[in-house]
């Protein structure tokens, strides 16, 4: 049972950065699929960044350009980086984690998830 903790998330201006990381209880994280979801209030869980243990990483148009998904096996962690934040990337952030995930954009196929981290844009 792989657990997943989150941080990094926060409250900063438009425009800003701020960087997500998702460490793992264990090393065979490092074998896993990964992928980063975002759930705003009163909106559906969607996706947002995804890579494979070794691959090429997908993004959300609505991130592409601006987020960066990376991973550090030596320390079990993956990160999401954000720039130039806006108001609509206000959510809750998760990542997830899964072996050989069919469809990585669809969080149903994640058995594993973090508890969520707070991520507020103010305008």
């Amino acid at each position: 049972q792989v657990q997943l903790v989150e941080s990094g998330g926060g409250l900063v201006q438009a425009g800003e950065s701020l960087r997500l990381s998702c460490t793992a209880s264990e090393r065979t994280f490092n074998g896993y699929d990964v992928g980063w979801f975002r759930q705003a209030p009163g909106k559906e869980r969607e996706f947002v960044a995804a890579r494979r243990t070794y691959g090429t990483p997908f993004y959300a148009d609505s991130v592409k350009g601006r987020f960066q998904i990376s991973r550090d096996q030596a320390k079990n962690t993956v990160y999401l980086q954000m720039n130039s934040l806006n108001a609509e990337d206000t959510a809750v952030y998760y990542c997830a984690a899964g072996m050989n995930v069919a469809s990585m954009r669809a969080p149903n196929w994640y058995p594993y998830w973090g508890q969520g981290t707070q991520v507020t844009v103010s305008s």
